[in-house]
């Protein structure tokens, strides 16, 4: 059952829908792209904030950017000076603490380690996200610290890492890395605003009035933001890791990247969900055997990729 606040918001944007779908829009893309508060308030949520803040004490601590727009960065080195270099981007309400497993994991496999805290988030500044802004952020990183080898992402930082990946925004340099992997991550960016609208309660007018405002703030079309022709145009090699209970991006996200090409790979985890899947050990080696190692995947066998493909 939908609850109060989202019941007022329904009748609001309703309201304001049938006199202007315009001005509707305009609040609702100001409610689409503001960020949660950075700072964990429940007892797991702060549990786990205390754990990864441990786990990354010894990270070098960085803010790059100008004056008001600086982001933060945790920059984990390693003693090898040719140590292949890998950024990781957090999902919408994270922060680099909660992926700091993955961090180390990564780490630990012989990387130098760039966690970011995208605009909104973390150390970085702002109460606002968008995909844009997360390129921006990206590139900022990149240019401090020259290409990365490998980069990975969950959920919208994996969205955001694909368009950012792909070029998708004017004036914006493209991310460079030789391999990519995303976790749980949409990859259809139509499907999202449609699910947004359904939530919120937005008509059809002012839905379509939404996605045609962010295509302004963002420079580019929505459709220039779908993972799969971005991944396809790379012809990187990809790795895809999802669980099938994910309740808050759908499987079905993941299982578009199915069969399309080969230098696309999947990895189910099924039972990790949406948010522990960063955290579980097997998903950590496996993504850091494909950015660091030789790139296989050895447990997707052809009965896995078959069953996943036929529940579409």
């Amino acid at each position: 059952m939908p609850s109060f606040a989202i019941k007022v918001t329904r009748f609001g944007f309703s309201a304001l829908g049938r006199v202007s779908p315009e001005l509707a829009s305009r609040a609702a893309l100001a409610l689409f792209c503001r960020t949660p508060p950075k700072r964990p308030r429940e007892g797991k949520a702060k549990a786990a904030f205390a754990e990864g803040a441990r786990t990354l004490a010894l990270a070098e601590k960085l803010r790059l950017g100008p004056g008001g727009a600086r982001v933060g960065v945790h920059r984990i080195g390693s003693p090898n000076c040719s140590a292949p270099r890998v950024l990781v981007v957090h999902g919408w309400g994270s922060r680099a603490e909660y992926l700091a497993d993955l961090a180390m994991g990564l780490r630990e496999a012989g990387a130098e380690v760039f966690v970011l805290d995208l605009p909104g988030h973390g150390r970085s500044y702002g109460r606002s996200l968008d995909m844009r802004l997360a390129a921006e952020a990206m590139a900022r990183v990149q240019e401090r610290f020259g290409p990365f080898d490998a980069a990975v992402g969950h959920s919208f930082g994996g969205a955001a890492l694909m368009a950012a990946a792909g070029g998708s925004f004017p004036g914006i340099p493209a991310i460079k890395a030789n391999r990519l992997a995303v976790i749980g991550a949409p990859s259809r960016i139509d499907d999202v605003f449609t699910g947004f609208a359904r939530m919120v309660g937005l008509s059809p007018a002012t839905g379509r009035a939404l996605i045609a405002r962010t295509e302004r703030r963002v420079g580019c079309p929505v459709e220039a933001l779908d993972g799969v022709p971005i991944a396809l145009r790379l012809g990187k090699p990809l790795l895809v890791v999802h669980a099938e209970d994910d309740k808050e991006v759908g499987a079905d996200q993941a299982r578009r990247y199915l069969g399309v090409a080969d230098h696309i790979h999947h990895h189910w985890a099924n039972g990790q969900g949406h948010r522990r899947i960063v955290s579980a050990p097997g998903v950590i080696a496996a993504v850091s055997d494909f950015l660091l190692g030789d790139g296989a995947v050895g447990d997707l066998g052809e009965t896995t990729r078959l069953r996943a493909a036929s529940s579409f």
